[in-house]
C-alpha cells in the first residue's frame, strides 16, 4: 500500500515547498541555526574538560572517553532510523522533541555524580541530537527557496564550524571559574529560544501514513552499531577474535538489511535514492572526504608536537587556521553552489584539497609557523568549496518527501567517514607512520577520489 498525507496535512504540494515567506523564514533560520550550535559546542566544551571529569569522579582517563564514543556511537546508529521516524511524525515534530530531550538530559547534567549516570544522561543527549541532525537538512530545504538552499546549507556549515572553534576555549573560560556541569548550561537559553522560535516558525509538520519499521530501525542500528565498534576494537588492542566477530556479525546483518530494505518502498536506509547516481557519487565523494579531513586533523597535532617540536600552545595556534578560514570559505561556497553545478565545485574544492594535502606531507625540515598556517588555509578552502554544495546535491536530487532521508543519509556518510578516519589514524599511529607525510598523503589520495566522483558527476545530465 502507497503511504499517503494524514488528514491533519494533505496538500498535494507542500506551501513551503519554494521557502517559507518572510518573516517567518527568519525565526526558522535562527531555530535551525541555534540548534546546531548547540551540540558542537557541547561537544567541543566537553572534551576540554575531560581530564577534570575523570579527577572528580575518581575514574581512569581511559574510561571517562566513554561519554565521548558513547555519544558518537548512538549518533551514527539512530540518525537514519530517526529520519525514518520524522517522516511519520512531522520533520518539526521530531526535531522539537530532540531538542526538549536534550535540553532535559542536560538539567540532568547538575544531579549526575558517576560515570554512570554521565554515561546515561549523554545517551539521551545523543538520541535527542540525532533526532534534530535527522531532519535539520530537510526543514532547511523547506525553510529557504530553491535558488538560496547552497546558501542556506552553507550557513549551518559555518556556524557548527564557528562554534567548534570557540568551544574549546568557551569549555576552560567556564571550568576556571565553575564546577563541570555548568559547561552544559550553555545551551540551555540556546535550546530555549531554539525551541521557543520553532514552535511557530518550523515547517509545518507532513505526515506520512503507515506503520513505522521498527524492524528496519534495530537492523540499521545493529549494523552500523556492530561496524564502528568492530573497528574501533580492531585498533585498540582488543582480542582479532572478538574483533572479526563483530566485523562478521556488521556484514552477515547488513547484508540481510541492505537485501530487505530494496523491496521496501520507504526504506529506512535510503537505497532507494542510491539508485540514483547523482546521489550515490556525492555520497561516495562525501565518504572519501570526511575520511581524508579526519585524518589530516588528527594527524596534524602529532606531526607538529612530535616531529617539530612545537608546544601545545603552538600547535592549537597553528591549527586555528583550519577551522577560522573554513568560517571565512563555507560562505562563499554556498553562494556558488547556487549558481554553479556542484560537480564543477567538488572539482576545484577537491583540487585544492588534494594539492594543499601533498603540499603540508613534503613540508621544509623546520618549518615557520605562516609555513604550516598557509599549507591549511589552502585544505580548509577546499573543504569549504566542497562539503556544502556536495551535500546540497544529496538533499536537492532527492524527491522532497524523501528529503529526510536524504539528510540522513548525508549525515551518516559523514560521520562513518569520521570513524573510519579515526581507525585509519589509529592503525597509522601504531605503525609509527601517523606523525610524517605518510598521513598527508594517504589523504590526499582517498579525496582524489571524491574529484574523480565530482569529474564523473559533472557528466550527468544536470536535473532540471
Amino acid at each position: 500500500m502507497h503511504d499517503r498525507p494524514s488528514a491533519e496535512h494533505t496538500a498535494a504540494v507542500p506551501p513551503f515547498a519554494d521557502g517559507l515567506a518572510t518573516p517567518r523564514r527568519y525565526a526558522a533560520i535562527v531555530a535551525v541555526s541555534l540548534g546546531t550550535m548547540i551540540g558542537v559546542i557541547d561537544t567541543g566544551s566537553l572534551n576540554i574538560a575531560l581530564p577534570t571529569l575523570a579527577q572528580e569522579l575518581n575514574v581512569a582517563p581511559s574510561s571517562v572517553v566513554t561519554l565521548v564514543t558513547a555519544y558518537q556511537l548512538v549518533l551514527i546508529m539512530t540518525v537514519l532510523p530517526l529520519s525514518a521516524l520524522g517522516d511519520r511524525l512531522g520533520h518539526r515534530t521530531l526535531y522539537q522533541c530532540g531538542q526538549a530531550l536534550y535540553l532535559v538530559a542536560t538539567l540532568l547534567c547538575f544531579v549526575a555524580h558517576s560515570l554512570a549516570a554521565l554515561v546515561a544522561i549523554r545517551v539521551a543527549q545523543a538520541l535527542g541530537a540525532a533526532a534534530t541532525a535527522s531532519v535539520a537538512s530537510a526543514m532547511i530545504r523547506q525553510i529557504y527557496p530553491q535558488a538560496r538552499l547552497g546558501r542556506g546549507m552553507a550557513l549551518n556549515t559555518m556556524l557548527a564550524t564557528l562554534a567548534s572553534t570557540i568551544a574549546p576555549s568557551l569549555g576552560g573560560l567556564i571550568l576556571s571559574h565553575a564546577r563541570w556541569p555548568w559547561l552544559f548550561a550553555i545551551c540551555l537559553p540556546l535550546g530555549a529560544v531554539s525551541l521557543l522560535a520553532g514552535s511557530k516558525a518550523l515547517p509545518d509538520p507532513v505526515r506520512r501514513a503507515g506503520r513505522y519499521d521498527l524492524l528496519a530501525a534495530l537492523l540499521c542500528a545493529a549494523t552500523f552499531g556492530l561496524a564502528v565498534v568492530g573497528m574501533e576494537s580492531a585498533v585498540h588492542g582488543v582480542p582479532p577474535l572478538l574483533t572479526g566477530l563483530l566485523l562478521v556479525a556488521a556484514i552477515v546483518i547488513g547484508t540481510a538489511f541492505v537485501r530487505r530494505e530494496a523491496e521496501q518502498e520507504h526504506p529506512v536506509l535510503p537505497v532507494d535514492l542510491l539508485r540514483d547516481r547523482q546521489i550515490a557519487l556525492s555520497s561516495l565523494a562525501g565518504l572519501a572526504g570526511s575520511i581524508a579531513t579526519m585524518i589530516v586533523m588528527i594527524t596534524l597535532p602529532f606531526r607538529l608536537q612530535q616531529e617539530f617540536h612545537y608546544t601545545p600552545t603552538e600547535a592549537g595556534l597553528v591549527y586555528a587556521a583550519w577551522p577560522m578560514a573554513l568560517v571565512l570559505f563555507a560562505p562563499v561556497s554556498g553562494i556558488l553552489s547556487d549558481r554553479f553545478r556542484p560537480g564543477l565545485l567538488g572539482i576545484v574544492g577537491t583540487v585544492l584539497g588534494v594539492t594543499g594535502m601533498i603540499l603540508l606531507a613534503f613540508l621544509p625540515a623546520h618549518p615557520e609557523h605562516v609555513d604550516i598556517m598557509w599549507r591549511l588555509v589552502v585544505i580548509s578552502a577546499g573543504s569549504g568549496i566542497f562539503f556544502a554544495p556536495n551535500a546540497r546535491q544529496i538533499i536537492f536530487a532527492a524527491p522532497m518527501t524523501r528529503a529526510a532521508a536524504a539528510g540522513g543519509l548525508t549525515q551518516t556518510t559523514r560521520m562513518t567517514g569520521q570513524v573510519m578516519g579515526s581507525t585509519i589514524t589509529a592503525g597509522l599511529l601504531a605503525l609509527s607512520l601517523g606523525s610524517g607525510a605518510t598521513p598527508s598523503l594517504v589523504a590526499a589520495a582517498l579525496f582524489s577520489i571524491s574529484g574523480v566522483s565530482c569529474l564523473v558527476l559533472l557528466g550527468l545530465r544536470p536535473r532540471a
